[in-house]
């Protein structure tokens, strides 16, 4: 066992609902007691959306609904994985042989990236056996993170099982990764409303079509300010080469883009490259088929939304008295260019994000992925009660007086704790 830090905590289960029942459903399976507990939560992002893959930077909150794993290590090399929602059947494998199926969605996949990570990070070969009781709270494909915060959840618990420390720069590196701190308004809160509809990432082509509008256009932005393109792979390398701010090179956008859809051959003109370069050198095998890119759209809602998040700090480093107001207008100008520009909303998120306007949201708009899941909805905290009860009203109940399906979730949250591995006092 790793010996106590500040991501370990002492806690009387017999005092936390949760935990309790989640150990007496873990004795109920497996006729023993967990010998440690881990968490971890979910995020939402309050702005800054389809840009982090573009280079910028982005503005997610921890919530206060996480994943939780009641673990016992085992003498044996018996890796046994159960998950208290009935809908996710039970995985058991050896520790020394993770064989994950990339084909298939599976929950426990999840868990054994997290596992494996772990265990390719350090070189190990020999891992001890598990028993291992998942619990979440987290609206499953609704934008909010469940899926990494099992896998980041997984990573703990081996990590926690082998006696290893991870210093938090090694668990995310990512060009480089850097953190800030942003004091949220205290007069506001931010609320998750469920649409209902879920948005496979894994089953759909249209993320990987704008990832790979994004390049092109970052590539013919490059080449019409003659900068070497071909190196180019994301819009803010374009941005940081010409020194510029994003509100200027939406202007740049302007000038040399068109708003009306590029088909490969005029990609092609543009770079002065054969079709088959395209396919073979820039085009990814599941975009190699598409027929029209839409690259002014993708461009302008990438940039403008990263000046957006600069905004947002500022707005909340400066802390005027409209403060809640300014924000609300910064997420309510994103959603309009997710919805417009990326195209990345639905019916559904559009007519939540206006019910949730109308009764009193200062700001709200589609968060994570977009195409379903959930919005996020900036609210003064005086209006909490009023705005909770008719949005259920307006969207989740239906007109004979049934509630909309189980999936639908209406909640209020503020920013939740990080990970962390909790034993029993």
């Amino acid at each position: 066992m790793a010996t106590e830090s500040p991501a370990t905590r002492r806690v009387q289960v017999a005092e936390h609902p949760r935990l309790l029942k989640l150990k007496e459903m873990f004795n109920s399976k497996f006729g023993s007691i967990p010998k440690f507990y881990v968490r971890a939560p979910g995020r939402v992002n309050i702005i800054g959306e389809h840009i982090d893959y573009c280079g910028y930077s982005v503005l997610p909150m921890a919530v206060e609904q996480d994943v939780l794993i009641a673990v016992e290590p085992v003498k044996t090399y018996a890796l046994q994985l159960a998950n208290t929602n009935p809908l996710y059947p039970d995985f058991s494998t050896s520790a020394n042989n993770v064989q994950i199926d990339k084909t298939k969605p599976l929950w426990h996949n999840y868990f054994l990236c997290g596992l494996k990570g772990i265990q390719e990070h350090f070189g190990l070969s020999n891992l001890t056996g598990m028993n291992c009781l998942v619990d979440g709270n987290i609206p499953p494909s609704s934008g909010l993170s469940s899926s990494s915060a099992l896998v980041c959840c997984a990573g703990l618990v081996t990590l926690t099982v082998l006696g290893r420390s991870l210093s938090k720069a090694k668990l995310i590196e990512f060009s480089p990764l850097r953190a800030t701190d942003v004091k949220l308004p205290s007069g506001a809160v931010f609320v998750i409303a469920n649409s209902c509809v879920e948005m496979n990432k894994a089953a759909t082509s249209h993320f990987n079509i704008r990832v790979m509008e994004c390049r092109l256009a970052a590539k013919l932005l490059a080449k019409y300010k003659s900068l070497q393109w071909d190196k180019v792979l994301r819009l803010e390398e374009v941005q940081a080469k010409l020194g510029i701010s994003p509100e200027e090179m939406l202007s740049v956008t302007e000038d040399a883009l068109h708003p009306e859809p590029y088909n490969p051959e005029e990609i092609c003109r543009c770079l002065g490259i054969s079709l088959e370069e395209l396919r073979t050198q820039i085009l990814s095998p599941n975009t190699q088929d598409v027929l029209i890119f839409k690259l002014y759209q993708r461009a302008k809602h990438v940039y403008s939304e990263a000046a957006r998040v600069l905004q947002f700090k500022k707005i909340c480093e400066e802390a005027p008295e409209n403060m809640v107001q300014l924000l609300g207008e910064l997420m309510n100008q994103s959603h309009m260019s997710c919805r417009d520009m990326y195209e990345c909303s639905c019916p559904e998120l559009d007519q939540l994000v206006d019910i949730c306007r109308k009764f009193g949201a200062q700001g709200s708009r589609l968060t994570g992925a977009g195409w379903g899941g959930c919005t996020v909805s900036i609210v003064p905290a005086d209006r909490l009660p009023s705005f909770l009860a008719n949005v259920h009203k307006a969207y989740y109940q239906r007109s004979d007086g049934s509630l909309a399906p189980e999936k639908q979730s209406l909640f209020a949250t503020k920013p939740g704790g990080g990970a962390l591995v909790l034993l029993e006092a």
